[in-house]
């Protein structure tokens, strides 16, 4: 089912963000286009609990929706990562100050397999210890809260967290730790 690329153009390049135009062909033989895909780097995101079990959120304000946004820490995977689990890491220290004892991974997911042409990693952190203070980059500004279960499962069912790929990161850690059940 996979389309065949008969050509690329890029028409954009920038730090986190590019744009190429494809034209195709499908398995049937139609030739098409253009198709747009924006590339990105893939992203890591994590349900980060504490040593005391609390969730750690972001409350940040998000510019194309003009609102203030509760989300989950992370942000990109660079080119100096090792992997998922290093970005994760890293930007966790970043974002919160804290390290932690584990990791589980819990999948990946596409905001939209359509254009993106990245994937998210979720993780699922535990033991978080306050080892330092957070190092935000410059044009981050956020304020942290620690929150238990039973509040975050209310930001969800009350759809409080607009971000839907990090809903959907807590979905599967709130599985993983069999905190919900889709059975």
């Amino acid at each position: 089912m996979a389309w065949k690329t008969l050509s690329s153009e890029y028409l954009f390049r920038d730090l986190w963000f590019t744009v190429r135009r494809d034209h195709f062909q499908t398995p049937s033989g139609k030739i098409t286009g253009p198709y747009y895909v924006y590339e990105f780097p893939d992203w890591v995101s994590a349900v980060a609990l504490t040593a005391d079990n609390k969730v750690i959120l972001l409350h940040q304000y998000r510019h194309a929706l003009g609102e203030v946004c509760i989300e989950l820490p992370g942000g990109c995977v660079e080119k100096s990562d090792s992997g998922p689990e290093a970005a994760i890491a890293r930007e966790l220290l970043e974002e919160t100050g804290y390290a932690f004892s584990s990791f589980e991974y819990l999948g990946r997911i596409s905001a939209n397999p359509s254009t993106n042409s990245n994937l998210m990693h979720m993780f699922l952190a535990r033991g978080g210890r306050r080892i330092a203070e957070p190092q935000p980059d410059t044009d981050e500004e956020f304020e942290i809260e620690l929150v238990d279960l039973v509040q975050v499962k209310k930001l969800i069912r009350e759809n409080k967290i607009v971000q839907s790929m990090h809903v959907a990161c807590l979905v599967y850690a709130l599985m993983k730790m069999e905190e919900v059940s889709i059975e």
